[in-house]
C-alpha cells in the first residue's frame, strides 16, 4: 500500500475516534463549565466548504448557518449601500458597564429574537445552527458535546469537544461593551437582553480570534481571513440598523472599505 494512503487511513481512523462520528453514542466528554463554556478543540485544519454558510445579505434574521464570503460586484454594491445606512457617533464612556447589564449569559428568555423560549440556551442554539457532525449529551437534543465548525474568522475547520478550553467561543459581532458605549447604556434591560442573545449578532468562532477582538470595532479589528471581511462588515451593519445602534465614524469607514466603498 502506498505510504501516503496508509497515513491518510490512519489519520481518518483517529479523527473518527475523536469526533465519535458514524453511529457512536455520546459518553461523558467532560464537565460543563459555567454557562456551558467548557470547551476544547480536538484539532483544526483548512476548511473544505460544505455550502451551508449563508450570505449575510440573504440571512437578515441570523437563523441560517455561518457567514459566507461576499465576492461578486453586485453583492458588494448591495453591501456598500447597506453599510451607508448605518448611523455614526462618538464612543461614549464605559462607566457602569458589566456583562450582567445584558442579562444572564445565554438565557433562553430574551424577547423578540429567534430561537428564544425553545428550551435550549442561546449558546447551544448557535452551536447547533453552525456546527457539523453534531453530538449531543446523552438524552438531550440541546447540549452539544462535539462538532466540527467551519470557522469564518480564520478559514479553518475546528474539531471541537466540550471539555476545558474555550477553543470555540460565541462572538457578539457588535460587542456588548461597545453597544453600551454607543447607546445601550440608556436602553431597557429587555432590549439589552435581546441584542445579547440575537442570532443576528452571534457567531461561533475560533476562541483566540474572539479574544483578540475583545470589544473592538471594525477600525481596530477584522477577521484574519480577508475573504470574509466584507461579510463581517455587513453583519455589523445589519445589527446596527436593527437596533438603531450607531458605530463610530472610523468603524463605518473601515466597514465600507472592506466592501470596496
Amino acid at each position: 500500500m502506498d505510504r501516503r494512503i496508509a497515513r491518510g487511513l490512519a489519520c481518518s481512523a483517529v479523527l473518527a475516534a475523536v469526533l465519535g462520528v458514524a453511529g457512536c453514542k455520546d459518553t461523558t466528554i467532560g464537565a460543563d463549565g459555567p454557562n456551558g463554556s467548557g470547551d476544547t478543540a480536538a484539532g483544526s485544519g483548512p476548511v473544505v466548504s460544505n455550502g451551508r454558510a449563508a450570505d449575510p445579505l440573504d440571512n437578515p434574521d441570523g437563523t441560517k448557518a455561518g457567514l459566507a464570503a461576499i465576492t461578486s460586484s453586485a453583492e458588494r454594491a448591495k453591501a456598500v449601500a447597506l453599510i451607508k445606512k448605518v448611523a455614526t457617533k462618538g464612543r461614549g464612556p464605559k462607566t457602569g458597564y458589566s456583562r450582567e447589564e445584558f442579562g444572564a449569559a445565554w438565557m433562553d428568555s430574551a424577547s423578540n429574537v429567534p430561537f428564544a423560549h425553545n428550551g435550549c440556551d442561546t449558546r447551544n442554539d448557535l452551536l447547533k445552527r453552525d456546527g457539523l457532525d453534531l453530538r449531543f449529551r446523552s438524552g438531550s437534543k440541546c447540549v452539544v458535546m462535539a462538532m466540527t465548525l467551519d470557522d469564518p474568522y480564520t478559514g479553518k475547520a475546528i474539531h471541537w469537544t466540550k471539555a476545558k478550553a474555550t477553543a470555540v467561543q460565541i462572538d457578539h459581532v457588535m460587542p456588548l461593551s461597545y453597544d453600551w458605549q454607543m447607546g445601550a447604556a440608556h436602553w431597557t434591560k429587555a432590549k439589552r437582553e435581546s441584542i445579547a442573545n440575537d442570532p443576528l449578532n452571534l457567531l461561533p468562532v475560533d476562541g483566540p480570534s474572539n479574544g483578540a477582538k475583545s470589544d473592538s470595532g471594525a477600525a481596530s479589528w477584522l477577521p484574519p481571513s480577508k475573504v470574509i471581511r466584507c461579510s463581517y462588515a455587513v453583519r455589523i451593519a445589519e445589527v446596527s440598523i436593527k437596533y438603531d445602534l450607531p458605530v463610530t465614524s472610523p468603524d463605518k469607514q473601515a466597514m465600507l472599505t472592506q466592501c470596496g466603498g
